[in-house]
């Protein structure tokens, strides 16, 4: 009797916490086909906000910036982040765990903090601002994400592949290339996905590291939002949502099949 009076107010606290997730959401995504130049009123059903901002000359260039920067930041982040899991998962040295705090220390300072002590430190140095800012202090989030992922692959590896590699013949160099980064690659992948999505999101750390002339997805939709928020912004945050979750979903997928095969 009890789990059956229970049963209503769990599914109502699920309701009312899904609704208040997804509901903003929906709004979204429905008046982003509002005919009216604004969101304030309903005018009637359409596409050309869609069609709109892919002929934006400056969304398409910011689109272009962001990419080429969570690009940049993902690959750098993808070959420092998975030797630097290796190296914390298979080698004991000084000040192992000072160093391994460090590195996941940016997945719990505010995004803000990061951004200020970047800004901070690049005056210091008299680094000028630019596009190659940005991916730097994309690469330390990003850095501490894959590094987080593969670390947590490689407790579920079996290193006597490794031995048995070395004991065949193998050098450190082929052991490494041959026999552990194939297992580490799906979670290699899935860390990447992760870094990448993160990194096209960012605003915080990207407005407070861009150059002149440097302008990202998400802090041209700022820009253009102080005001008001039209319609096609709505379009542009649409498509956004639905790539991310797109990128999130193989993500997902590929950690499933890698986990799936595992347990085979």
């Amino acid at each position: 009797m009890q789990s059956q009076s229970k049963f209503p107010v769990s599914a109502l606290f699920t309701v009312l916490m899904f609704g208040f997730m997804y509901l903003p959401i929906a709004v979204l995504a429905f008046y982003s086909f509002n005919a009216a130049p604004n969101s304030a009123q309903w005018k009637g059903f359409t596409f050309s906000w869609y069609v709109k901002f892919f002929q934006d000359n400056r969304i398409l260039s910011a689109l272009g910036d962001s990419l080429l920067v969570a690009s940049l930041a993902t690959a750098i982040a993808a070959v420092i982040g998975t030797l630097m899991a290796i190296g914390l998962s298979r080698y004991q040295f000084y000040g192992k765990k000072l160093f391994q705090g460090a590195v996941y220390l940016p997945l719990i300072i505010p995004d803000i903090a990061i951004a200020v002590a970047t800004l901070v430190f690049l005056a210091v140095i008299a680094v000028p601002l630019s596009l190659w800012t940005i991916v730097a202090a994309h690469v330390v989030f990003c850095l501490a994400y894959v590094a987080l992922v593969v670390s947590t692959r490689l407790t579920n590896l079996d290193p006597n592949l490794e031995e048995a590699a070395l004991d065949l013949g193998a050098s450190l160099l082929q052991s490494l290339v041959f026999v552990l980064l194939p297992q580490l690659a799906p979670a290699i992948i899935s860390g990447c996905l992760l870094a990448f999505v993160l990194s096209m999101d960012d605003f915080l750390i990207a407005s407070f590291t861009a150059g002149g002339g440097v302008n990202t997805i998400p802090m041209e939709i700022f820009s253009r939002v102080r005001t008001s928020v039209r319609p096609d912004m709505n379009a542009l945050s649409v498509v956004l949502m639905i790539a991310s979750a797109s990128v999130a979903l193989i993500a997902e997928v590929i950690r499933y099949q890698s986990e799936k095969k595992r347990f085979q």
